[in-house]
């Protein structure tokens, strides 16, 4: 029997190549980390630097996690399943790691660090989504499973979309200036979860090629106009002005674009997966005899 830590084999103990893959998307900051060292070290904070960046990759695999179910079914490939579980310890790993770094660099102050977790309102709520994934790790395996009950265990993770609200308030909180990339990643949870929202409603696992490019567009509509009502109340502007710009390519991509650009991507995939699945179950044509 292949060891529990043997996480390239599946559960048949076989090596599996979508196994592989995910531990080295896992794997993949630390090396670029790696990569970088002489570049964070010679920074002005280094320590905060890597305190950033293990955030900001727990967002990412948060995300990753979270894109497994829609893309099982819009790929047409189950195995993805396989590979959920993995991503979603590593994404708390990466938290663990991103509040481990933040106490080291408060020097293992105890008392300084409780009062600014109690008192600072973005501290509050990235500890409360920190302790919500550590909940779900610490009861992903099969034996929790079993001793919490199927029912009961699907209702408790599915805390996972409250915890993905937590992580991305306190991404924008932590955002000083430019907030094009949280209002790109705010849109892109807006997508899973507005693709499970379709499905509940429509009643179905797969959605059709339609509502993948109404959501898409949707949901491209929507980032466009929320960035521009922030932006508005930030600055005091009206938000029309700042629609005014989305054509304005010279000024740079907006959000909007970059959502509406994964969306088709992804339908793409589905239009290719549909054809492609198609040919393969086309009956063979039966040989007449003469």
């Amino acid at each position: 029997m292949s060891s529990d830590w043997a996480l390239w084999r599946d559960r048949r103990g076989r090596v599996s190549a979508l196994r592989i893959l995910a531990l080295a998307l896992l794997l993949f900051p630390i090396a670029k980390a790696v990569f970088d060292v002489q570049d964070i070290v010679q920074g002005a904070r280094p320590l905060n630097d890597v305190i950033h960046r293990t955030g900001f990759w727990t967002l990412v695999f948060l995300a990753v996690t979270l894109a497994i179910t829609p893309l099982r079914s819009i790929a047409r490939y189950g195995q993805l399943i396989d590979v959920r579980r993995m991503l979603g310890v590593g994404t708390f790993c990466y938290a663990a790691t991103h509040i481990a770094l933040y106490v080291a660099d408060q020097s293992y102050d105890v008392v300084k660090i409780v009062h600014e977790i109690t008192h600072r309102v973005y501290l509050i709520i990235g500890m409360t989504a920190l302790l919500g994934l550590a909940v779900l790790a610490i009861t992903s395996t099969d034996g929790m499973i079993r001793r919490i009950g199927p029912l009961r265990w699907r209702r408790l993770h599915q805390a996972i979309y409250g915890i993905a609200l937590l992580a991305i308030v306190h991404y924008f909180q932590q955002t000083k200036a430019d907030v094009t990339v949280p209002v790109f990643v705010a849109s892109l949870f807006g997508w899973l979860i507005g693709y499970r929202i379709v499905a509940w409603w429509q009643d179905r696992t797969e959605l059709s090629t339609l509502s993948l490019l109404a959501l898409s567009v949707t949901v491209a509509l929507l980032t466009f106009a929320g960035e521009a009502i922030g932006i508005g109340l930030a600055f005091g502007v009206s938000p029309l002005r700042i629609l005014d710009t989305v054509f304005d390519f010279d000024a740079g991509i907006r959000p909007g674009w970059q959502v509406l650009a994964a969306g088709l991507a992804v339908l793409v995939l589905d239009l290719v997966r549909a054809r492609w699945n198609g040919r393969r179950t086309r009956p063979r044509p039966i040989a007449v005899p003469p």
